[in-house]
């Protein structure tokens, strides 16, 4: 990923071209001799800042593509409550970047927003207003300017130059001045200088630490409460807040007896640590294998792949030879809350291989859609998609499923690192507001579950409201359930054997231990 930025040791941004240029509001233009490297950072930077000597009226009206994607990034998400993750590959599809550009915009937008909070308390010390007064397009330009100057090695007169000629291609020329001018004085300091700045006297140690790795401070409690929670050290909590803020490696899965990863790793993929069957992409568009296009081969997270695994290889005994549940050889499994449709592919695989059927659920007739185009590599006659409230599917097909997993809706707070605009969305009432769902879920889940069947409680958050909190209350009124050592089934379906997640029968995996996303599993066995 990435590529070339502008700017020459001449001070002229990329183009002496570009400083003439005439490419019209946002039309980019061609790129000249380039600079990024494959991670979408900047080669040879002089220590030496320099700016150019054009006034801001004199510079260029181009806008860089990879720049102008990070700018409609940072647009869509603040002006229609998008999702970065999901905008970026269409942004870079349609200005057509290479695999260095759209590096470069990936780290751009991915990186203006996961720092949003530190930038803009550097940004309140160089603007003469309150940030709220700005134009919300205005302060998108400084952010993508502000984190060129202080993470990505970009420099100083190449995005200085490149941010006015942005703001002046796709705002209007009336900002170009003030744009120059705050960025000039976030130039004054490096970022470790501007972060002593913003904590200097502060003793809290969650105000520190949300100003010195972006978080809320909320969100920082709420973490530090997890470590605890699960077992860890509140001491860890650095660690993982600058996990949160390092770009996710990209992992694949090919579907068990469906897929292989050998054209990923023709193509510059390594083997994955954790689990079998799984890869590290090297990058670029991973749309040009034909494996991904066929859906055999997916983008999964590695946690995801586990907590599926762990629930497919719990050993439940011999299946009943009569009655509910029994009478067939053939296990039914459940995916109760199915939607996009990652976990329900890869135990749709894994249903196929052992001779199961899958029930894919998912209540939003659009995310069904994409259920069942992430099952398509799996035999139709494997999987069933419904439409429909997974709160229901307990009562209507009671003690159906040997084993279900419901992953239910969660504030998300184990993605932050993938999800970068999430942690300034979220808010404490987000927990809140779920615990009925998850609770309901769950109970559905249990229902749907035959005598001595296995129901798989995930999320993708290591809020204790929104996991161990769940499952006591939900175990607390019922004497037929009891509850599986998490851990060891994690570890039994992990290459490692050993990944150290367990704690108190439940799991929880750690971005800043695993490299996955913060993945909590509870596996709950209905007796007999």
């Amino acid at each position: 990923m990435s590529e070339s930025s502008g700017g020459n040791p001449g001070g002229r941004g990329r183009g002496g071209a570009a400083s003439g240029g005439t490419g019209g509001r946002g039309g980019g233009g061609k790129r000249d001799g380039s600079q990024r490297n494959a991670q979408g950072r900047e080669r040879n930077r002089s220590a030496q800042r320099s700016f150019t000597g054009n006034a801001p009226s004199q510079r260029t009206r181009r806008a860089d593509p990879a720049r102008l994607v990070a700018f409609e990034v940072l647009r869509a998400v603040a002006a229609e409550d998008a999702y970065a993750n999901l905008v970026l590959p269409a942004r870079i599809r349609h200005h057509g970047l290479d695999k260095r550009d759209a590096g470069f915009a990936t780290e751009l937008s991915y990186g203006a927003l996961r720092s949003q909070g530190t930038y803009d308390a550097i940004l309140a010390r160089c603007v003469d207003r309150p940030l709220d007064q700005l134009d919300p397009a205005i302060l998108d330009a400084l952010r993508i300017g502000t984190h060129q100057l202080l993470a990505m090695r970009v420099p100083a007169h190449a995005a200085l130059d490149q941010t006015v000629g942005l703001a002046r291609a796709v705002i209007g020329a009336g900002p170009s001045a003030l744009i120059n001018a705050v960025l000039r004085k976030v130039t004054a300091h490096s970022l470790e200088e501007w972060l002593e700045l913003l904590v200097s006297g502060e003793t809290d140690e969650t105000k520190v630490a949300s100003v010195r790795y972006a978080h809320p401070e909320w969100i920082v409690r709420a973490m530090r409460q997890s470590l605890v929670a699960h077992g860890r050290s509140a001491a860890e909590i650095n660690d993982l807040l600058e996990a949160d803020n390092a770009a996710p490696v990209v992992n694949l899965v090919a579907l068990p007896g469906l897929g292989s990863l050998d054209e990923a790793l023709e193509n510059g993929a390594t083997p994955g640590e954790l689990v079998e069957g799984s890869a590290l992409s090297s990058g670029g568009d991973l749309g040009r294998l034909a494996s991904v296009r066929e859906g055999s081969t997916r983008v999964q997270d590695v946690g995801s792949q586990l907590v599926a695994r762990a629930m497919a290889a719990v050993d439940l005994g011999p299946r009943p030879a009569s009655g509910q549940g029994g009478g067939t050889t053939e296990e039914a499994w459940l995916d109760l809350c199915a939607g996009p449709g990652g976990k329900a592919a890869l135990l749709g695989a894994l249903a196929n291989a052992s001779g199961a059927t899958l029930l894919a659920n998912e209540p939003a007739p659009h995310r069904a859609k994409l259920v069942s185009q992430a099952l398509s590599a799996v035999p139709r006659n494997v999987w069933r998609v419904r439409t429909g409230d997974g709160r229901d599917v307990g009562s209507e097909q009671p003690k159906s499923f040997d084993r279900v997993l419901v992953d239910v809706p969660c504030s998300g707070l184990g993605a932050l690192r993938r999800r970068p605009e999430s942690r300034w969305r979220r808010t404490p009432k987000d927990l809140a507001d779920l615990g009925p769902l998850q609770r309901d879920l769950l109970r559905s889940a249990i229902d749907a579950v035959r005598p001595g069947g296995v129901v798989a409680y995930v999320t993708c958050s290591p809020h204790p409201a929104e996991t161990t909190a769940v499952v006591s209350d939900v175990l607390r009124k019922r004497d037929d359930l009891e509850l599986l050592d998490a851990g060891a089934a994690l570890d039994s379906v992990s290459l490692t054997g050993n990944l150290g997640a367990g704690h108190e029968s439940t799991a929880q995996l750690w971005p800043h231990i695993h490299s996955t996303d913060g993945m909590f599993l509870a596996l709950i066995r209905k007796k007999i």
